[in-house]
């Protein structure tokens, strides 16, 4: 296959503005990669297959295709000097044909013709010579760069442009020979040839019979010798495959199309080598109007069946209307497919009227003629496939070039949202080679009937060609000031719209693209080229299929920048809401100035009065100014006011700011809660001499700012149920909900003006004490101490813990934060019964919700029903949660030992209250016996 290394690459840079303020311009610098080396690829691709039986059968006789082609790929040094062995034994006989004129002299220009530009390009200098040999053609001319693409020829849409450049027209090129200088050197009635002594048709009739025999064919051995790397456009191609066959059939003339698609898809023909008169005819011979829809009408005959057609005299065929004029000139017609290697019609050619010599005697076409011109035609059709194949890939290179160019624009940040469209424009311009690209923004008030659909503002760009570079400007326009006719059509047909319309001084040409929105599936916006320029001349042309792909990309990049902006829109009206949201939050959660100054002036009790040391601590009835100054002490005999140079008025309102942090209407989980999970932390601090040397003092101050923040806002449901009715809490954090919700506040509360008691750290120690706080938070959570408990016990039963490593200290502190959390179950059995109680409150409201709301019937600890059971589920949350952790404790810290008897107390008292639970249902099953057994004693004394 033809290597993709001939492609056009460019990249986009901002340049100067010529009128500041007005347009912003960006250059566009086209650079040209050195033509491909020729090379035989293409002929051993899998698609080289011809549509000869015998040819198919002689290549794969007894063996399998793909085997054949494996072992050619596998042995290409054989294969290749194989064919070249062939061509060259093959081109001896066939040189001594007819004498060999001098070379065609090549134009100097790049070899990277349009189809549809052919024109503009034709080499001006005329031949040297008379006589010209079709092998001539193949002498060394530059590598195919063209820059026609497969749906360019293929697909194109636009009108033939090549059509109005015949022979007969004043301009031509190379391969449009004047009607009076003979072609071929099989005319007797060259002025320059001299006459042979027999008639040279029998020459061109041996090399008929060789070419159709696939043996000593110039222009094939030439195209497999060389492969691609001869031919300078499709146009040269076809022209160059004409006059071969035509010299070879003793035609009179000839003409070719390719196959084009329009925007419907229906298959068309562009007519590529114009209706072209061979040997010593009158001038204008076959270029008459009437001549030009016979033939066209022949070649569509031949389109719509796909198989050949040999007329030997048209007037009899009934499909065709000849009048006089036409049947004296032509007669016999020779007309076959070109097609590809799928069996698919890419072009059709025709042979017209063939002769035997210059006295206008006619002939026939035979099954001879039929089948040569059938075998030249299957290898310009797999040429043709190729080339398709080949600018197939260049174009879907190019646009993967743009698409990722536009991505990496769409990725960047931009100073406005018309620099961000602008830039994307700008960067298929110079693909599509459009003179102006206008984007269509509608109103906000867009109705679907026509007259009252609106654009509130343009962004336009126009190009202007500067040599290799191209200057693309962002002009300031006014809506007023450009015409958004076919954008409205576009923004109400909501399908895309490809316009051309020519003149006798100017070609129009207008491609516009809607650009939708995924979700609502309507148009936001309209992307429109227009005037798209010859490469060659500054000609207009049409916009083929490949610029409609580009602008459909394009819109879909504009939808997504609109829909990028948007969301960035979106989003700072979120945050400005959330901004003013936490405003409010602050000032409703922030102590009042005479609160602070109140704690803040007060005597704050010893720690041995309050008893705070005591592990059998309780906030009941505790009035709530020293539950506050209780705090304060906390932090006081820890020495963190001292260590980190804590302000006191900011540590005072950080307090009481923490307190109003807590719901009061929630049963267990509020103030009282917290006060009591810090006091049982510095219990254990304080009492373990250990634990103060495990642990530095940033740690110690982590820990009581956990311990009282851990449920800041706690709503008094649990995880399970917060995920169960989707509330907003597990959106946020997906997992740890309420965990995660107690940092957060914590955090800005620590961050509000006025509570900033880490503000005396460094950056980094600030950095790790939040580090520290979210850990222990989040570890308060059951599920993860559930989860981290095995790796806990398993590490304290080893004889020594050095504790120096983070981890370890990490897994401590998460355990002691679960034992502070739970210090409930250790209090004296009144204050853990009334506890228990609130508990027990709390958690059976979450499970009549859940029976409400959720139709579902609620965990037993949960079931209003199950109230009674409240010992028995106290016993297991103590066994399955509680003991085993306090256990540990102990045994690593002694001076714990406390909350592990505590528990055993419970345990038995809640186990006491199980038994006599118990019993009392035994006594009221045996009284339910009983009375039903004297009822059915009674019943039975009345029956008898």
């Amino acid at each position: 296959m033809p290597c993709l290394d001939s492609m056009e690459l460019g990249s986009a840079t901002l340049g100067p503005s010529p009128a500041a303020g007005t347009e912003e311009s960006f250059v566009r610098e086209t650079v040209t990669a050195p033509p491909m080396a020729g090379s035989m690829g293409w002929f051993f691709s899998p698609l080289w297959s011809p549509r000869s039986d015998t040819r198919r059968r002689r290549f794969g006789d007894g063996v399998k295709s793909d085997q054949v082609e494996a072992w050619l790929d596998d042995h290409s040094d054989f294969t290749r000097a194989y064919f070249l062995r062939r061509a060259a034994a093959a081109s001896g006989p066939q040189a001594e044909m007819s004498p060999q004129p001098p070379m065609l002299p090549r134009s100097s220009s790049d070899h990277s013709d349009l189809l549809t530009k052919a024109h503009h390009r034709r080499a001006s200098s005329p031949l040297s010579s008379s006589h010209l040999n079709i092998a001539s053609l193949t002498d060394p001319l530059k590598p195919l760069s063209s820059n026609l693409s497969a749906p360019e020829w293929m697909d194109r849409s636009s009108p033939d442009v090549l059509g109005s450049h015949s022979p007969c027209s004043p301009r031509s090129s190379r391969f449009s020979f004047s009607p009076c200088r003979p072609l071929s050197p099989i005319c007797p009635c060259s002025p320059d040839l001299p006459h042979s002594p027999q008639p040279l048709h029998s020459s061109a009739a041996k090399a008929a019979a060789a070419c159709g025999r696939s043996e000593g064919c110039p222009w094939m051995m030439e195209l497999l010798r060389g492969g691609l790397s001869w031919m300078g456009s499709v146009a040269e191609l076809c022209q160059g495959a004409v006059l071969h066959a035509g010299e070879l059939l003793s035609a009179e003339g000839s003409s070719l199309s390719l196959v084009k698609k329009d925007s419907s898809g229906r298959s068309t023909l562009e007519e590529v080598v114009p209706l072209t008169a061979f040997g010593c005819l009158n001038e204008g011979y076959l270029c008459s109007r009437a001549h030009r829809e016979l033939v066209k009408g022949i070649m569509g005959c031949v389109l719509a069946t796909g198989s050949p057609m040999n007329l030997r005299d048209i007037s009899e065929d009934p499909r065709f209307d000849v009048d006089e004029e036409q049947l004296s000139k032509i007669r016999t017609v020779l007309s076959v497919p070109i097609k590809n290697h799928r069996a698919k019609v890419v072009g059709v050619v025709v042979m017209i009227s063939k002769r035997n010599g210059c006295d206008g005697s006619g002939s026939v076409f035979s099954g001879m003629d039929e089948k040569v011109l059938s075998n030249h035609m299957d290898v310009l059709g797999m040429v043709l496939d190729n080339v398709q194949l080949y600018e197939s890939s260049r174009q879907e290179a190019k646009r993967s070039q743009a698409l990722l160019e536009m991505a990496q624009i769409l990725s960047k940040e931009h100073r406005s949202f018309e620099a961000l469209l602008s830039k994307m424009a700008a960067t298929i311009m110079p693909f599509t080679r459009a003179q102006y690209c206008t984007i269509f923004i509608p109103g906000e008030q867009t109705s679907a009937v026509e007259d009252k659909v609106s654009f509130s503002r343009v962004i336009h760009l126009e190009c202007e060609e500067l040599g290799s570079t191209c200057q693309i400007y962002r002009r300031a326009r006014d809506i007023s000031d450009v015409d958004p006719s076919y954008a409205l059509q576009t923004l109400v047909e909501m399908d895309p719209l490809n316009v051309s319309a020519s003149s006798e001084e100017s070609m129009k040409s207008l491609i516009c693209c809607p650009v939708r929105n995924e979700r609502s599936e309507g148009v936001i916006a309209v992307c429109q080229l227009m005037n798209k320029r010859s490469k060659d001349s500054d000609e207009m042309e049409a916009f083929n299929r490949y610029d409609e792909r580009l602008l459909e990309d394009l819109s879909v990049y504009c939808g997504l920048a609109l829909q990028y902006a948007q969301a960035v829109q979106i989003t700072e009206e979120r945050r400005a809401s959330i901004e003013v949201t936490q405003e409010v939050l602050a000032y409703h959660i922030t102590a009042a100035e005479q609160e602070v100054q109140a704690l803040e002036e007060a005597t704050i009790p010893p720690a041995e009065s309050l008893l705070l040391l005591d592990f059998d601590f309780s906030d009941f009835g505790l009035p709530e100014d020293l539950t506050t100054q209780a705090t304060i002490r906390m932090f006081l005999d820890l020495s963190l006011v001292q260590h980190f140079n804590i302000d006191y008025k900011s540590l005072c309102q950080w307090v009481l700011t923490v307190r109003r942090g807590y719901r009061n209407s929630v049963p267990y989980h509020n103030w009282n809660h917290a006060l009591s999970t810090a006091q049982s932390m510095f219990a254990m601090i304080m009492a373990t001499d250990q634990l103060q040397t495990i642990f530095s003092p940033l740690e110690i101050l982590a820990l009581m700012i956990a311990t009282l923040s851990h449920d800041l806002d706690h709503r008094g449901v649990s995880n399970s149920y917060i995920e169960r009715s989707q509330q907003p809490l597990a959106q946020l954090y997906g997992h740890s909900s309420l965990e995660n919700h107690h940092y957060n506040l914590c955090l800005f509360i620590l961050n509000n003006t006025g509570s900033q008691i880490l503000s005396g750290l460094s950056t980094e120690d600030h950095r790790a004490v939040l580090h520290m706080i979210k850990r222990a938070i989040l570890a308060t959570d059951l599920t993860v101490y559930m989860e981290r408990r095995k790796e806990f016990f398993s590490l304290t039963k080893k004889s020594r813990v050095s504790w120096k490593s983070e981890k370890q200290r990490d897994l401590l502190r998460s355990m002691l934060m679960t034992a502070s959390d739970l210090s409930a179950i250790t209090k004296p059995w009144p204050e853990q019964k009334r506890i228990a109680n609130l508990v027990a409150m709390e958690f059976f409201a979450q499970g009549d919700k859940e029976r409400e709301e959720f139709k579902i019937k609620p965990i037993d600890i949960m079931n209003r029903e199950n109230s009674t059971r409240l010992p028995y589920m106290q016993v297991e949350y103590i066994d399955d949660i509680c003991y085993p952790l306090y256990k540990t404790v102990s045994r690593l810290f002694g001076s714990c030992s406390p909350l592990l008897s505590g528990c055993k107390k419970n345990r038995e008292n809640w186990l006491h209250l199980a038994e006599e639970a118990e019993e009392k249902n035994s006594e009221n099953s045996r009284s339910v016996t009983l009375e039903t057994h004297k009822n059915n004693e009674g019943e039975t004394q009345r029956e008898e």
